[in-house]
């Protein structure tokens, strides 16, 4: 089985080892995996913005980069559901849409491809230490991902899941709305990182980069004693605390 890893933005510039245990995930069950050198943004930020011309060149860009890939794997939902976009960006091109389309059915996010098509429930992994998991809003309401990360974080060894209150809940990320709205966006993630600390983990998870950098940062700056972790790097260990 062949892979194309969709590494996003945030993954390439901020998570470099969230995108190492991606691969090596992959490889492990079996796919060959390559990455596609002229991958750039998905066009998301220009598309939440508003931007939808902007959006189809990005767009365009990149079906044209994946457009051979027999599946496309990301470590970020949202990002995965931006290539779901696509096709509603051209409804008025039918050719385009087409394509937009094709990608679209063999996009994946990582725990989305773990479970539903290499059927993995469990990756052997182990990781000491009592953790909680964040469900990322594009991931959860629009790609429709939510049992696939908890049934794989449930079986690795060694690890205490610890549901979160209001997990459902934004973060106050939500892209360019950090940036036009920062004051709301604030106490929003202030909420959050309160309710994460009710459950008195050490860890939190989660599967999206924006969320992440959102919500770590906010604990970072209230010195908060929680550290935040991507998804694969948990189902990727051998036995790290």
């Amino acid at each position: 089985m062949k892979v194309s890893l969709f590494i996003t933005c945030l993954g390439d510039v901020f998570y470099v080892n969230a995108g190492k245990a991606t691969v090596e995930l992959l490889e492990r069950f079996g796919c060959e995996v390559d990455f596609p050198d002229a991958q750039t943004c998905c066009g998301q930020p220009a598309y939440n913005s508003g931007y939808r011309e902007s959006t189809k060149k990005a767009a365009k860009h990149m079906i044209q980069t994946f457009e051979h890939a027999e599946y496309v794997v990301s470590p970020s939902g949202s990002c995965a559901y931006m290539f779901h976009e696509y096709e509603e960006l051209f409804q008025d091109d039918p050719v385009w849409q087409q394509k937009a389309k094709e990608l679209k059915g063999k996009t994946y996010e990582l725990t989305q491809f773990l479970l539903d098509v290499l059927k993995i429930e469990d990756t052997g992994s182990e990781f000491h230490g009592k953790a909680t998991y964040h469900t990322s809003c594009h991931m959860t309401r629009l790609l429709d991902v939510r049992e696939a990360p908890l049934k794989l974080l449930s079986n690795v060894k060694g690890l205490e899941m610890i549901d979160l209150p209001y997990r459902e809940a934004c973060c106050g990320f939500g892209g360019t709305f950090s940036v036009k709205m920062p004051t709301i966006s604030q106490q929003m993630v202030d909420e959050k990182v309160n309710h994460i600390e009710e459950t008195e983990a050490e860890f939190l998870i989660g599967a999206d980069g924006g969320c992440l950098m959102n919500i770590g940062g906010r604990i970072n700056r209230e010195k908060k004693p929680i550290k935040v972790m991507h998804i694969a790097e948990i189902l990727n260990s051998r036995g790290e605390s």
